[in-house]
């Protein structure tokens, strides 16, 4: 990254003000610092306020006794969110179901400040990162190796193929263009994480086609 290019900036939603502080440190100390917008123990941390603006949420699943808080991450990935999960969850299960449900990163909170870092400024980019504990996730995964996409991944991918631009894709859907890109550079990453990755429009038309999502007809 050169001095030029944008500082990443990150929300982060942890009840832990110990652990939300040290992510704070971990950050300001990378070169260069990642800055963080805000912090908070719910989902208002990256929602509202200056958080909205944010390139990447970091939540922490495990904000009430209930259980793991599947149902923010799907908000926040229908907001159009680059989502990190950082847990202390380490189970295989909770890493796959995240990834499903749209996460672009899966940490758990042992794998220190190197590894989030990293997949933070892979989250911004859009791009894939595989930390020790998801990589142990995807290699003992015996599920096929098609990725599950969401509903809304599918409909932006089909509409994709059949439009001449992302504008177009984005009037017909009614969304921005933006989120148009987000929801592209989410199915390239689970296609990815499946050992499927497709770079191009050509290859994701490939994959499309491969797993049923589209016809050669509808194309």
């Amino acid at each position: 990254m050169t001095p030029q290019s944008p500082v990443v900036t990150v929300a982060v939603i942890d009840d832990h003000p110990v652990v939300a502080a040290g992510i704070a440190a971990w950050y300001a100390a990378a070169d260069p610092p990642v800055r963080v917008l805000a912090a908070g123990p719910d989902r208002s941390a990256a929602l509202h306020g200056p958080g909205r603006e944010a390139d990447v949420v970091v939540l922490d699943l495990q904000l009430s006794p209930a259980g793991p808080g599947f149902g923010l991450l799907r908000e926040l990935v229908a907001e159009g969110r680059a989502v990190i999960v950082y847990t202390v969850l380490d189970t295989e299960d909770a890493a796959l179901t995240a990834l499903d449900l749209g996460a672009v990163g899966f940490l758990t909170k042992a794998e220190g400040a190197d590894h989030l870092v990293a997949a933070t400024r892979a989250a911004a980019a859009r791009l894939p990162y595989t930390p020790p504990a998801l990589a142990g996730a995807l290699i003992g995964d015996r599920r096929p190796g098609r990725p599950a996409l969401a509903r809304r991944e599918i409909d932006v991918l089909r509409a994709w193929f059949q439009c001449e631009s992302k504008l177009l894709v984005a009037q017909r859907l009614g969304i921005s263009v933006r989120t148009v890109n987000t929801y592209l550079d989410r199915v390239r990453i689970k296609y990815a994480n499946a050992g499927r990755p497709a770079s191009t429009k050509a290859h994701l038309v490939a994959r499309a086609v491969q797993d049923g999502l589209v016809s050669l007809d509808e194309l």
